[in-house]
């Protein structure tokens, strides 16, 4: 299977547009380049579909014809027809392990968590919740309204980034404490999850981004304040 990386919105999680170049007009080979574009199409087509007829309703092979591509084309980017709604969102599986992994020693995990989650509402990152984008709102409601998927989403998801996380915390314990790597890791990504669902919320009730921005800020600093208080610096190899 070919892996070609695209963001929950439909572009190229490396900063890329939806025609595989970059902002600067500078992009990637042209083979890589139209394999990207392949992908967003097929993603794009897919997530169409979904929406308009449901994802029960949708075959692989309507989603091929629809993005004029060989169904096989298609499983060459996408392993299960599951992967055409989730798989974009689960190439972020690890990034909380990453924020953590990637901060400076003396910062806790809250803190390097915080401070990320803050710049993603700022760029209006559709992991956050806070993107108004239309295929986005698609994705979030195609989740919400199909079973397969959101027990993939809440349970394939958040096991695989609590374990992630856990063994990145786990790394930066100076007591190696699994019990308390673990939870931490749950307290720590339960705070993400229940600011970002409310986030979506507020975009399927059909809020502008831009409008909800101040109080999804403030939401963040209060529910991460909050998890300050019991996690304190934890997560920080040396003060």
């Amino acid at each position: 299977m070919t892996r070609i990386a695209i963001g929950t919105d439909g572009t190229g999680t490396d900063g890329t547009g939806a025609d595989g170049s970059g902002a600067d007009g500078a992009g990637l080979g042209l083979r890589e380049r139209k394999k990207r574009q392949t992908a967003i199409r097929i993603w794009r087509t897919a997530i169409a579909l979904f929406a308009e007829r449901g994802f029960d309703e949708v075959s692989v092979a309507e989603i091929a014809a629809a993005a004029e591509v060989s169904k096989m084309t298609v499983f060459n980017y996408f392993a299960t027809k599951e992967d055409l709604v989730l798989g974009p969102m689960e190439q972020h599986i690890d990034e909380p392990a990453r924020v953590v992994r990637e901060a400076a020693p003396d910062v806790p995990a809250v803190a390097a968590l915080h401070t990320h989650y803050v710049a993603a509402l700022a760029a209006f990152d559709p992991a956050t919740g806070l993107s108004d984008q239309p295929e986005v709102t698609d994705v979030v409601r195609l989740i919400h309204r199909t079973p397969v998927l959101a027990l993939r989403a809440y349970a394939g998801f958040d096991a695989g980034a609590r374990a992630a996380l856990t063994t990145e915390l786990l790394a930066r314990d100076p007591e190696h404490d699994p019990l308390t790597a673990r939870v931490a890791a749950a307290q720590l990504l339960g705070t993400r999850l229940t600011l970002t669902e409310e986030n979506q919320r507020r975009m399927m009730a059909g809020d502008r981004a831009a409008d909800v921005l101040p109080e999804a800020l403030a939401a963040a600093d209060r529910a991460f304040a909050l998890a300050r208080q019991g996690l304190g610096g934890y997560g920080a190899t040396r003060s």
